[in-house]
């Protein structure tokens, strides 16, 4: 395939196509999350707490996979599209090779460190042995998950996005279907109750990698994954991790906050743990399709920036957000309609349904203008500039979040850590509109390019540069994240 149709197409249809895939994608994810939640509820309510607190360790790995992926992506995509393939290969090759690292290492933390975590936010010990018993199994699975996710980011920073999909589709669908055939043991498969849903994970994603493997083999991409190029080269990691360390802090800021959130919540009652566990469930059939059109739009907003086409990357965001808008829209007005029915498909206490039903109809106030931040978020790590995308996370979940649920909550119980929520969303959307704005380079009346050389010819942006270092070859300088909130204006 030539990648070129990134800069060639016209950028409606161009995100469609490269979007509507990976949203296929995420609805079935997203799918997979419920039923995998409602399965386990089936079992007892102490397994959908277990589950709910095992969460943020997941997250954590997830947010170090896809992290650092963004970083890969993000460096490929740019490299192809300012025509260097050599530099893209070596981003591609050094990346898998730091990911199976990352993956050795994540699997001995979690499993390690897991009964002291869970230990930290329950006094149950059925809650406790219910989590040790999930987390070992799932946590084995670590490094398939992240190298799967490494390959994931790798075929869409070539706009490979119908063979993410059909990989994401078979692992989703094969959870899917295992999930009550091991928790519940049906026909002739055992029935291993909790165990048996990390089981059915660890499968759909052992079966995920394996057909990136064979897609990879029988129909090779524009970067080669290769020994040679595999020995790490210090502009190189540098370059991965100027962008995959803020990503992967940008991911795993989700398992701080339900962390906090939950020690704030467990003071009034168990049950508001149960309770924000399950939003996480259900959340993740918005924002995981809301960032499908995100992953589909950082390959576009990093070749083009890399191409020079500064203003094609601003119409590229514009309709992202608009289609995320939509999404988390359509979220609004289910969350506001029903929300005692989607409680009920976890749990059968009417006492834990009221309390989420009211917490449902409060954060969904907040479900629209979020899509700025995550929007915006995503198209500053396409155009690989990881501390400002950072800026944005943070305040959506720490710097506003936390001091806002806990004072709240003093005032007016556990109810003042939903209105957090979407107090937290407006203050970030204003943020990340003023951090999008300061980070892109004004276009130039020449065509949107802000960069032509005497000749006319494009001469690439390099990503991440401190602009007192911007005219250096090839030196990267990432900005401190305090420069950031200074130049934005946020501080």
């Amino acid at each position: 395939m030539n990648e070129t149709f990134m800069k060639d197409r016209p950028v409606l249809p161009l995100v469609l196509s490269m979007s509507l895939p990976m949203v296929l994608s995420m609805l079935v994810n997203s799918l997979y999350n419920i039923v995998d939640s409602f399965f386990v509820a089936q079992i007892s309510e102490d397994a959908m707490t277990a589950l709910s607190l095992v969460y943020p360790v997941q997250n954590l790995i997830t947010a170090v996979g896809v992290g650092f992926g963004i970083g890969i992506n993000a460096v490929i995509a740019f490299h192809l599209g300012a025509g260097e393939k050599d530099k893209a290969d070596r981003a591609a090759s050094q990346g898998m090779l730091l990911s199976v690292v990352h993956g050795v290492g994540l699997t001995l933390l979690c499993i390690l460190g897991l009964p002291a975590f869970l230990g930290a936010f329950t006094q149950s010990p059925s809650v406790l042995a219910l989590g040790v018993a999930y987390g070992q199994v799932a946590f084995a699975f670590t490094l398939i998950i992240v190298l799967g996710l490494t390959f994931e980011k790798t075929f869409q920073a070539v706009g490979r996005m119908k063979a993410t999909m059909a990989s994401l589709l078979a692992g989703c669908v094969t959870n899917i279907v295992l999930d009550p055939l091991l928790i519940f043991g049906l026909g002739p498969f055992p029935q291993l109750g909790i165990t048996g849903a990390a089981l059915a994970t660890g499968l759909g994603q052992s079966l995920t990698l394996g057909i990136y493997l064979v897609l990879y083999h029988f129909r090779p991409i524009p970067v080669t994954i290769a020994r040679r190029d595999m020995a790490p080269t210090r502009t190189m990691v540098r370059r991965l991790y100027a962008i995959g360390v803020p990503a992967t802090l940008n991911l795993a800021l989700p398992s701080v906050l339900v962390s906090a959130l939950n020690g704030i919540l467990a003071t009034f009652s168990q049950g508001y743990v149960l309770v924000l566990g399950i939003y996480y469930k259900l959340q993740t059939f918005l924002y995981l399709p809301a960032n499908g059109f995100v992953q589909g739009m950082r390959p576009l907003v990093g070749y083009n920036y890399g191409a020079g086409e500064i203003r094609r990357v601003r119409q590229i965001s514009r309709v992202v957000l608009g289609m995320s808008g939509l999404i988390l829209a359509a979220g609004t007005v289910v969350c506001q309609a029903i929300p005692a029915q989607l409680m009920g498909l976890f749990t059968a206490n009417p006492e834990t349904v009221a309390m989420g039903a009211v917490a449902l109809r409060v954060i969904s106030l907040g479900f629209v203008v979020s899509a700025v931040s995550v929007t915006l978020s995503g198209a500053l790590e396409g155009l690989g500039k990881g501390l400002p995308s950072l800026a944005i996370s943070l305040c959506r979940y720490l710097v506003v979040i936390l001091p806002v649920a806990w004072g709240l909550s003093r005032t007016i119980g556990p109810t003042g850590v939903w209105h957090a929520f979407w107090i937290t969303e407006v203050v970030a959307a204003v943020v990340a509109w003023a951090v999008y704005r300061r980070a892109l380079p004004q276009p130039s009346p020449a065509e949107g390019n802000p960069r032509l050389s005497p000749a006319g010819t494009r001469k690439p942006p390099a990503p991440f540069l401190h602009r007192s270092h911007a005219k250096k070859e090839g030196k990267l300088f990432p900005f401190s994240l305090l420069q950031c909130f200074l130049r934005c204006g946020i501080l």
